[in-house]
């Protein structure tokens, strides 16, 4: 049945979300169902102008919908002062605890050689520049202190330190193996406090 065919393709764009199973999926499909018309417009239409309007801020490669994202267009944050994370989860996460008053470069990924995922992948070549030119004083490898997000801070590190930059690491009160998005706002905010430089 035609309507058969719908649903199903309707769940599986859900399914194809990250961390989104064969049951969730199926959840948010009937709720799709149990809008209105004129909802399930308004939300298609939602989603259609947020992929068309937002992009990456090309300073720092934050999503926004304007030229520049709200962070770099703030000119009480310390510009000398970059905190650098994977992604912009992390990133909202550190935001959260409201005592980061740096500004922020968003790598969206991590060095994985077992995904194929070099720093080709991600914005390191953003990062150096951005760092060559700006008058930065310190950089704050903010990455997860799982494997992969060791890795990028080493890797992000020696590529900075000739540019004479300090570099350190978010204290370890973030547990072994998180996500910053999924951390409280006091233990981020001590990690920040207790970061160390990469020696």
């Amino acid at each position: 049945m035609e309507s058969a065919v719908s649903f199903e393709k309707l769940v599986e764009q859900f399914r194809r979300m990250p961390g989104i199973g064969s049951k969730t999926a199926m959840r948010m499909a009937f709720y799709v169902l149990s809008l209105s018309h004129e909802d399930a417009i308004e939300l298609s239409e939602t989603i259609r102008e947020a992929s068309e309007k937002i992009h990456r801020c090309p300073k720092c490669c934050n999503l926004t919908d304007e030229e520049l994202c709200p962070i770099c267009r703030h000119t009480a944050r310390k510009q000398s002062l970059i905190c650098v994370v994977e992604n912009v989860e992390a990133l909202m996460a550190i935001e959260n605890t409201n005592e980061y008053k740096g500004v922020y470069h968003v790598l969206h990924g991590v060095i994985s050689p077992l995904d194929d995922i070099t720093p080709d992948d991600i914005t390191v070549k953003e990062l150096l520049s951005r760092v060559s030119e700006d008058g930065v004083e310190e950089v704050i490898m903010a990455t997860g202190s799982n494997v992969e997000g060791e890795l990028t801070a080493m890797y992000i590190s020696k590529l900075l330190k000739p540019l004479g930059v300090k570099v350190s690491r978010l204290a370890y009160g973030l547990p072994v193996g998180s996500d910053l998005q999924y951390a409280d706002s006091v233990t981020l905010m001590r990690a920040i406090e207790g970061r160390q430089t990469i020696t």
